[in-house]
């Protein structure tokens, strides 16, 4: 059962997170969040301005079946295909949920106010598929504040490209890698381009970038624990933080580049940079620490509810706390790698993992879906 937190203690850190520049978004959907009024109450009390989704969160929702019954028999009535199921569930929670932020997203300009849902996680190795699966998610939910989840494969870059470039606003996730993330710029500008040369009005098309944090540290401190050195457990913890301002260096040069300033020109906006995965995974860490830590203008900080209501309590912010940290940054990942753990070879096994955990989740969600369609029958056939 998925249980929807009370929300009454004071907001003041978010506030000023808020006010530091950082969109504060909800990582987490579900129809009885959004049926109960939490998701607006967390709008009104908590600084929520954006929400995103998973296939893990979307498998959590509906493998509980709670808020989903009705829309489940209709399904069944219907005799849809479980896929399809799945996609009328899903696309109708983020509707909704659109709906919702729409205020928001009507006062910000389109910056904020904005739902994301993923393609099939099935199809991250396929460049065709996934733009075929944007274009799709897009017209079903039809909310200009959608943007549509394309993952940093490979195959996913030229996808961004051309989703960008139809005027469809992407958040492209599962970022672990400094190499990539610059390879995901690329791609958004030049979907920008694209876009430009058809004549769409750039102003309209919104893009960020998730990157992802938690994971990197705990990929990381798994095997600086393993060394056990004094000076291998000294960075424990460091090499994620390390890795987002490093991000954050880089989007600060490529959208102050010639490049960008002819499409500024245009009206364009910048991909702004996302920290995903912000819940941490080791309990020695303060739990805000993804947040408290990666304060910067111009970011978005997505976090799970738990993570929110922390930040709420007792997060500490205290302005900029990405940009001094360069050099600091670049030390740190560089003393990672002389003791051996290649930070390589680290980011791309994320990435497989990241990919490889959204499609059983994809696959859990089908099994649980296509359980509950069996269940209900129809009367008198």
């Amino acid at each position: 059962m998925i249980t929807v937190t009370e929300t009454t203690a004071p907001a003041g850190a978010l506030q000023r997170l808020s006010d530091e520049g950082v969109s504060v978004w909800l990582d987490d959907l579900s129809r009885r969040r959004i049926e109960s009024g939490n998701l607006a109450e967390l709008v009104g009390t908590r600084n929520v301005v954006g929400v995103t989704t998973n296939p893990s969160i979307f498998q959590a929702a509906i493998g509980s079946g709670e808020g989903y019954e009705e829309q489940l028999a209709e399904l069944a009535a219907r005799g849809v295909t479980v896929e399809e199921a799945v996609r009328m569930m899903t696309t109708a929670d983020v509707r909704a949920a659109a709906d919702v932020l729409r205020p928001v997203y009507n006062a910000s300009e389109g910056r904020d106010g904005r739902v994301s849902i993923e393609v099939d996680p099935r199809l991250a190795h396929r460049t065709a598929a996934t733009i075929a699966e944007a274009k799709q998610l897009a017209w079903l939910v039809d909310r200009p504040n959608v943007m549509i989840k394309i993952p940093a494969t490979k195959a996913g870059l030229p996808a961004i490209t051309e989703v960008v470039g139809l005027g469809i606003s992407v958040n492209v996730t599962l970022i672990f890698s400094l190499e990539r993330y610059r390879e995901v710029m690329d791609a958004y500008l030049a979907g920008l381009e694209k876009a430009r040369a058809a004549g769409l009005d750039l102003s309209r098309i919104h893009s960020v970038a998730s990157f992802f944090v938690s994971r990197v540290d705990s990929e990381i401190d798994k095997r600086l624990t393993v060394l056990g050195t004094d000076e291998a457990l000294a960075l424990k913890g460091r090499a994620a933080l390390a890795n987002a301002r490093l991000a954050y260096e880089a989007y600060e040069a490529v959208f102050s580049g010639a490049r960008w300033t002819a499409l500024a020109g245009a009206k364009a906006n910048k991909q702004r940079p996302l920290w995903a995965s912000t819940g941490v995974k080791d309990p020695a860490y303060k739990d805000t620490l993804y947040v408290d830590e990666l304060v910067a203008p111009g970011t978005v900080n997505t976090m799970p509810e738990a993570t929110l209501n922390a930040t709420a309590d007792h997060g500490r912010i205290a302005g900029n706390t990405v940009s001094g940290g360069y050099a600091q940054a670049r030390a740190d990942l560089a003393s990672v790698e002389r003791l051996g753990i290649s930070y390589d070879e680290v980011v791309q096994r994320l990435e497989d993992e990241g990919v490889a955990k959204f499609e059983a989740a994809w696959d859990d969600l089908l099994a649980a879906v296509t359980k509950a369609l069996d269940s209900k029958g129809v009367d008198g056939e």
